[in-house]
């Protein structure tokens, strides 16, 4: 194997982390933000990219960090390596409620797609990179833009799903379609694609979007039921305006809020 052989263990049920066991000299790469806790004598490294080609020099490296640019990403990843003689842990936390999803590439044929903002942590050796849309209406329309994240290799990545998970093994012309928002993500065999919703009534009043996703299979497809968007969309329409309350305890509700002294027209 190119990837570090690490063990694991997930912990907690809504706001879950995982628990990366390193022997001595292994290593797992995280995503900056992820780290919660870990063992003395393990050392924290700062490097470009995702130390998956290191050897390669400085353009190798400018390389891989400028991949991660057009993700959204932050142009440096975290290494932490056991530098110790025993077995040591560290951990990674979960950003939202979700489920944290253990992909083990072997099983994948040594890629996976997933959102660009899934990622938590992976092997050492386990490359992280973006994946093109080829597809015009995927790109402009799919949530995602013209580019999602891949894991390449044959390690272990760790990816995270917002609300509860739901794990889907699409037969060959089996097709699912799913809001664009709550795909995860899929293994390389699966056709991703933008369908219209159609309809009039669908597109002024439906709110549900005008596209869904059509993932075809054969293929294993992740779907979250609680998109981080969907989650950040409902906390800002509750957040109280002019430092005010929305009411929400009260009978009279917004009516409440007009009749508050402290609120002037």
């Amino acid at each position: 194997m190119n990837a570090h052989e690490i063990d694991y263990r997930i912990f907690g049920e809504e706001m879950q982390y995982v628990e990366i066991e390193l022997d001595p000299q292994e290593g797992v790469v995280a995503e900056a933000g992820t780290f919660m806790m870990m063992n003395d004598q393990i050392t924290m490294n700062t490097i470009f990219g995702d130390g998956s080609n290191q050897e390669k020099g400085l353009l190798g490296k400018i390389f891989s960090a400028g991949k991660r640019i057009l993700t959204g990403e932050s142009l440096f990843m975290t290494v932490f390596t056991n530098s110790g003689h025993g077995k040591k842990q560290v951990s990674f936390a979960s950003p939202y409620p979700g489920k944290i999803i253990p992909i083990d590439l072997t099983e994948f044929g040594g890629k996976f797609v997933c959102q660009k903002d899934a990622f938590l942590c992976a092997a050492k050796g386990v490359s992280i990179g973006i994946e093109f849309s080829k597809k015009l209406g995927r790109g402009l329309f799919g949530g995602e833009g013209f580019i999602m994240q891949k894991l390449e290799g044959d390690g272990l990545g760790f990816i995270h799903a917002g609300g509860t998970m739901a794990k889907k093994v699409l037969l060959p012309g089996e097709v699912l379609k799913v809001d664009t928002g709550c795909i995860v993500g899929f293994t390389k065999d699966v056709d991703y694609d933008i369908e219209f919703v159609g309809g009039i009534k669908n597109t002024i009043f439906g709110g549900e979007g005008l596209f869904f996703a059509t993932l075809r299979g054969p293929g294993t497809v992740y779907i979250q039921s609680l998109p981080f968007s969907r989650l950040a969309g409902r906390v800002l329409a509750m957040a109280p305006r002019n430092g005010g309350s929305r009411g929400e305890g009260s009978v009279l509700g917004g009516l409440g809020d007009m009749l508050d002294g402290d609120n002037r027209f």
